[in-house]
């Protein structure tokens, strides 16, 4: 059973091991409410789950913790039972799907695990890490549905109350539900009128779904960048939880996650990965009414692959209405180029590409297109920037 005394137990064994991570007002997320990021990005190992993995790590019994640990991972739990297990000279195994960002991968083997790449999802790795933990006797370490795990991740809610104890509301991930649930059961047992908001992406809720339908329901496939959040069922307990304590979950697109990544970069100078950054993203885009509020959204981690993180800032910068491209076909003769540049350059655009195309099979021989890169300040720009090249004669494909 969950209780207060065994949170405040993972806050004491923890104080010496994990960063009480730092909350920082972040004036630019919205006009209406008071939004404050708790920086869990910023924790050893770079999310937050190295809390609940060690406190559960440090629970076990000497027989236990000669046997083994195994554990399964989209990559941020089997960094922290990697190093929870490395600190209390115990052997681990982690199961990671294949899918996972590299960097997440090596990072786990740079703590001394070994590791089990899975093809499929989150939830693929851990039927093969059941299958090992029978073979192998070893001890498995749940990375959400376990009342251990659940208090050290509910170490967060006590160190938000510490740090902003005039909190309104809190906005957290939720992938299997563990963070939720920890963070959840403190607010409402110390501070009942806190709101507790979930976010999942649109292409994994299956906590929303579940809570709606007021039973665990399955998702047969999840599709999301947001690695660390894309399981297809929530837990028992977790369940359980989230459905006593949890307001509400709302969802978020892809696209608006990666706005949210692009903002945190900009202006708050913080790397978030996917996951940690949907609490973000449902603040922007409105999901969750902050008027007024003192808002606390969980930044649950920034363990993204460089490579994902490129992609994720060109998305948002064309999501943002940052850069654009336009694609006009011509007639092919000198001068044209210089028309279309004249316009964007007057209304501030700055091009950036310029592709020319020569006319296709089923089009005019003297025919052409242009495709061009701009970089601009927002969507009202691109805007006036079509606008200003239809009114010259000039169509847009």
């Amino acid at each position: 059973m969950l209780t207060l005394d065994k949170i405040y137990h993972a806050a004491y064994i923890l104080r010496p091991v994990i960063r009480k991570t730092d909350i920082i007002y972040a004036p630019n997320l919205s006009k209406d409410g008071y939004v404050y990021l708790k920086t869990e990005n910023l924790q050893i190992t770079g999310s937050f789950k190295v809390r609940g993995a060690y406190y559960k790590i440090s629970q076990l019994s000497p027989e236990e913790k000669s046997r083994g640990v195994i554990a399964c991972s989209a990559g941020n739990h089997a960094q922290g039972v990697a190093l929870a297990a490395a600190k209390n000279g115990i052997n681990s195994l982690i199961c990671i799907p294949d899918s996972a960002p590299i960097s997440k991968i090596e990072a786990t083997k740079s703590y001394g695990a070994e590791v089990e790449l899975v093809a499929g999802a989150y939830d693929d790795a851990y039927a093969r890490a059941c299958e090992l933990q029978k073979e192998q006797s070893r001890t498995f370490i749940h990375p959400f549905d376990d009342d251990d795990v659940i208090a050290g991740q509910g170490t967060i809610g006590l160190e938000i109350l510490d740090q902003l104890p005039n909190a309104d509301a809190v906005v957290v991930p939720i992938g299997g539900g563990g963070l939720i649930s920890g963070i959840a059961f403190v607010m409402k047992h110390l501070k009942p009128d806190c709101k507790i908001y979930g976010v999942q992406t649109e292409g994994a809720p299956s906590m929303k779904r579940s809570v709606d339908l007021q039973k665990k329901s399955p998702l047969a496939a999840v599709s999301t960048f947001a690695d660390g959040i894309a399981v297809k069922c929530p837990g028992d307990i977790t369940f359980d939880m989230v459905s006593k304590y949890v307001d509400e979950i709302v969802t978020v697109t892809d696209d608006e996650v990666a706005s949210a990544v692009l903002e945190l970069i900009e202006h708050q100078k913080l790397i978030a990965e996917g996951a940690g950054a949907v609490s973000v993203a449902a603040v922007m885009f409105g999901k969750i009414d902050v008027a007024g509020k003192n808002v606390v959204c969980v930044l649950s981690g920034g363990n993204i692959d460089v490579t994902i993180l490129s992609r994720v800032i060109t998305r948002g910068l064309l999501k943002s209405g940052r850069v654009a491209n336009l694609t006009i076909p011509l007639i092919d003769k000198p001068g044209q180029l210089q028309g279309i540049s004249e316009i964007i350059a007057q209304l501030g655009g700055n091009v950036v590409s310029v592709h020319h195309d020569r006319g296709e099979a089923n089009s005019a021989i003297n025919s052409c297109v242009i495709k061009i890169g701009m970089e601009t300040r927002d969507q009202k720009q691109i805007d006036e920037i079509k606008s200003a090249l239809q009114g010259a004669g000039y169509k847009l494909m």
